[in-house]
């Protein structure tokens, strides 16, 4: 079993930079893929950005060039650097780890004002 732990979420204004941190615990060893999905009421889950154990990422079109995804392989912990947010940046956001099978964190709300 893998444990994640989200942290870094809050209320910002337009414009604003937030940072989030997830550390997996537990079996986390050979986790392959991390990364951080988000969902807004009323909308289905989707995927932010995600990156792999060498560092390959991949980021939703609606982020690129204002959210960059980083990932601590010793301390199986990854980070979501999220500037120039915008109010539909508004949703909870899940971190997000495959190993064997995918594990979700509990959630961290990030809301962003106009």
């Amino acid at each position: 079993q893998v444990q994640l732990a989200e942290s870094g979420g809050g209320l910002v204004q337009a414009g604003g930079s937030l940072r989030l941190s997830c550390a997996a615990s537990g079996t986390s060893y050979s986790i392959r893929v991390m990364g951080w999905y988000r969902q807004a009421p009323g909308k289905q889950r989707e995927l932010v950005a995600t990156i792999s154990n060498s560092g390959s990422t991949n980021y939703a079109d609606s982020v690129k060039g204002r959210f960059t995804i980083s990932r601590d392989n010793a301390k199986n912990t990854v980070f979501l650097q999220m500037n120039s947010l915008e109010p539909e940046d508004t949703a909870t956001y899940y971190c997000y780890a495959l190993r064997v099978t995918t594990y979700w964190g509990q959630g961290t709300q990030v809301t962003v004002s106009s």
